[in-house]
């Protein structure tokens, strides 16, 4: 089973509000989900981004594929930094 790090959307006409989730690639964008990861409002000004720092890792670790938007997103927050830094300091040990 493939995973991805997806959003799905939340809210109504014109008023988008997204949750990070981790779920299966065949799924639809709206259907059922493993976990949730985080939250991101971008009617909120300035956007609002909340990440459980460790499900996003755990995801990552285990080889989930983050969508262009959530990888974005993890950046902005410094999430994909932290992976980075996790997965070669483990290589070089």
């Amino acid at each position: 089973m493939a995973v991805k790090l997806r959003l799905l959307r939340m809210g109504a006409k014109r008023k988008p509000f997204y949750r990070i989730v981790a779920a299966d690639s065949r799924t639809k964008r709206d259907g059922k989900y493993i976990e949730l990861v985080g939250t991101y409002n971008p009617v909120a000004e300035p956007a609002e981004i909340n990440i459980k720092e460790e499900v996003a890792l755990k995801w990552l670790q285990n080889g989930a594929i983050p969508t262009d938007t959530v990888k974005s997103l993890f950046t902005k927050k410094g999430i994909n930094q932290k992976f980075h830094e996790m997965k070669y300091s483990k290589e070089s040990k």
